[in-house]
Formats: structure tokens, sequence, C-alpha cells
């Protein structure tokens, strides 16, 4: 695993250094490393869970250094971040593995001076019952390095959606999600596809309340399987598919996804049309349209046009449509335990967010028919992104009629708007809101 280490922390100095997200930069280390199938899971786990436990790390760092945490190497930093992460939370790491390959790591990566400092503070903390002290934080402050979630974010959901639900988004947020696919009714049918699955050793089962849904464990790469590449199925989250369930396009309708790539949605809608009818997957980036194609190839479904288009500016070439999708740009708040670094972005950077929501909802509905059905969607957990811009655009709207659209999920909201909790159904926190136009 020392080579599994040393790739991990490399990530870790690297993510710091880019605008990456975690799942790209580790598809793209990973594919070079040159690592056993299983010291990449190990590379893959300790990458990602120091990424996502990152604050409680630096608050142990902190509390048991005396140096000053900016004046640390950030190699000897990374390093220690993995340690304490091995420690805490990889239960199949001997403690002394943990500790001895840290020290190795430091002399790999030409540190030398910190080995006598990494060595000690990882002994310490075993010694001293790998025990974290909360003592003297209040509620936000606690909340925030125990679920390694910025105090910012804890305070926001508080406000906004109360104590135990915020609790409950937290303890969810943490942890390996699960991985959910879209069964390829075009082509064969849930059981069919768990047997073919487990000709390739990828565990699936059903997802109990949701036709056409299956949970997959050990995937590995589930990308080289012959039931990937036969295009029975698609990875998509249960809440994606509930927002596409929310949507109900049926055979022989023109549908609009405003923001497809990389075309999940567009996948499901055009399945539960029977690839009968006219989607058009729109998105704005040229590279981004090739993988809503390449996808739409590989599942057989012949009734997408792809095409860039920018979601913000009414195309006339675009017709009226009976039923319009305007999954928006968003913070991502609802899958920080998918891609971790955004929960430590700076909060600045999503103030712009709801301007532009609101630009792409307008342009949306201009394409909906009499009689058609529009649906928002994010997969965020903000209110200023959700229903702020779904009320306002329903104070402007009066043609637009709410409606509370059915789906196979017992939990759901008996509104026109739903928020959807990562805690609730297993899958990433999302937010749905459904209009008609009555004239």
């Amino acid at each position: 695993m020392a080579d599994a280490r040393l790739t991990a922390v490399k990530m870790l100095l690297k993510m710091e250094d880019s605008d990456s997200y975690s799942n790209i930069l580790l598809d793209n280390v990973l594919s070079e490393a040159g690592l056993s199938d299983r010291d990449k899971a190990f590379a893959a786990a300790l990458f990602y869970g120091v990424t996502e436990r990152r604050m409680t790390l630096d608050y142990i760092i902190a509390q048991n250094s005396k140096i000053p945490f900016e004046k640390l190497d950030r190699a000897a930093v990374e390093i220690l971040r993995a340690g304490l992460y091995q420690l805490l939370y990889m239960s199949n790491v001997p403690e002394s593995a943990a500790v001895n390959e840290s020290v190795k790591l430091c002399k790999k990566l030409k540190v030398f001076s910190a080995q006598g400092f990494v060595n000690g503070m990882l002994r310490s903390f075993v010694r001293n019952g790998k025990k974290i002290s909360y003592l003297g934080l209040d509620r936000a402050d606690r909340l925030s390095i125990e679920y390694s979630c910025p105090k910012w974010l804890v305070e926001k959901w508080i406000e906004e959606y109360d104590v135990e639900r915020t609790l409950k988004a937290l303890k969810a947020s943490v942890g390996k999600p699960p991985v959910y696919a879209r069964v390829n009714t075009l082509k064969t049918t849930a059981d069919k596809l768990i047997a073919e699955l487990s000709k390739d050793r990828i565990s699936a089962k059903k997802y109990m309340g949701l036709d056409d849904c299956v949970v997959l464990e050990k995937t590995g790469d589930i990308e080289s399987s012959k039931a990937f590449r036969a295009g029975l199925f698609h990875v998509q989250d249960i809440s994606s598919q509930l927002c596409c369930l929310t949507l109900r396009p049926v055979v022989n309708e023109t549908v609009i996804d405003m923001c497809a790539a990389p075309g999940g949605k567009s996948f499901t809608m055009a399945e539960l049309m029977g690839n009968n009818g006219t989607l058009h997957s729109l998105d704005l980036h040229d590279m981004r349209v090739g993988l809503i194609e390449d996808g739409a190839e590989r599942l057989g479904i012949r009734i997408i046009k792809a095409q860039q288009n920018d979601a913000t500016r009414y195309n006339p070439e675009l017709p009226q449509a009976d039923r319009v999708l305007c999954d928006v740009p968003c913070s991502g708040l609802g899958v920080i335990r998918r891609k971790p670094e955004i929960k430590y972005k700076d909060p600045a950077e999503f103030e712009g967010l709801p301007e532009i929501q609101r630009r792409i909802l307008e342009t949306a509905c201009k394409y909906v028919k009499v009689g058609g059905t529009l649906v928002y969607s994010t997969c965020t957990l903000s209110r200023a992104e959700n229903d702020d811009v779904v009320d306002a655009f329903a104070q402007v709207h009066p043609e637009f009629s709410p409606i509370v659209q059915t789906v196979p999920y017992a939990g759901a909201e008996n509104s026109f708007k739903r928020s959807y909790f990562p805690d609730e159904n297993g899958g990433d926190g999302f937010f749905t809101a459904s209009f008609r136009r009555i004239k």
C-alpha cells in the first residue's frame, strides 16, 4: 500500500493547487499510476476520505502542534492528514502501519525535517486514545468540526431547515455514498441487468420503491463491464431519477433538457418516452455535448438531438415543447458527499448563481406550449437558489400555474416545490418545482 499512500498524498497536494473536481483528478491520476486494483481502491478511499474530513483533521493537527498551523510545511500537513485519517476512519489499517508509513512518506516527498514531528504527533494521538476534544466550542462550531463542514454552511442549514434536519443532512454528508443506476428499459429489465452485472463480479440489487433503479455495490471499474459497454444502464442518483419522473415525459412528445450534460437525465427521459418523440439535449459547451452524444449512442437512444446552446438566451430555432426540464447550474451543496471539495469553496462564489438561475428559468419558460409542463431543479440545498428563484418566477408569470406532480417516492412533499434530503431516501440533496402553462 506504500505506493497507494504516496499517490493519495500527491493527489491531495495537487488538489490544493487546482480548481479540479476530486473525481476528475482521481480518474486522471489513477489511470496513469500503475497501481494494482487493490492499491487503486485504497488510494481513492484515502484521497476522498482526507478531502471529506479535512476540517476535522486540521483541527486535530492544530490542537496537537506547537507550531502554528499556517506555518507548517504543506507536504507535512498532507502526510499528517492522511495518517490521522487512517488512524480514525480506516479500521482495516493497523495503527503501526499508519504511523510508520507516514514517516516514510516524509522521506519520499523530501520533507526530511518533518519526520520527527509527524512521528511524534501520530504516536501521541494513538497513545491518548485517538480522542478529539470539542471543549469550549459552541453548537455550530462543534458540528462544523465533527462533520467537517464549514460553519457558514452549518448555520445556513440550521436557519433555513432547522437543527434536526441539519444534523441528519450532516450525518449523511460523510462516508462512502451509495451508487445507483438506471436500467435501460429499451434493452433489458432490472432482473436481467443484475444477472449480467454479476458476470463481471459487480453486485447489484433492486432499489425498493423505485422501478428500474438498482443499487450498485463493489463496482470496481464499472465502465469496463460488459453490461456498461452493451448500454444496459447508466449511473444516476435516485434524486436525479425522481427529477425525471417529476417531468413525466411520454411517448411522441417534444421535450427540451436545458442544461443536459453529461446527459443522465436526458437518457432517463428518452427511456421513459420509449425512444419515440424528440428530445433536445442542450449544453453551453461543445465538448460536453459530445458526452451526451456518446452516451446516447451507447444506450441505443436515437431521439436525442444534442446541441450547443446558451440557456440564458432565447433560441428561436428551438421548437415549442410539451415538457421542459430546467436543471440549472448550482452550488452543489446537495452532492458534497460525492464532491467534498465543494464545501470548502468561498460562499461568495455562490452569490451570483440565483441571478443566472433566474435568467435560465425565464428563457426556459418561453419554450413551453400552452398545457405544457416546466420543471425547475437543482442539486443543492439552499433557499436562495431553490425556493426564492421559483417563488419570484411564480409572481411574475401568472400564465404558469404551480402543480403537484406525483412521484413514486413515499416521502415526497405534497407541494409543487420539493426538497430531497440525503438521509431520507439515500439519494443526493435535490430540489424540484413544477409548473403548467395554462395560457
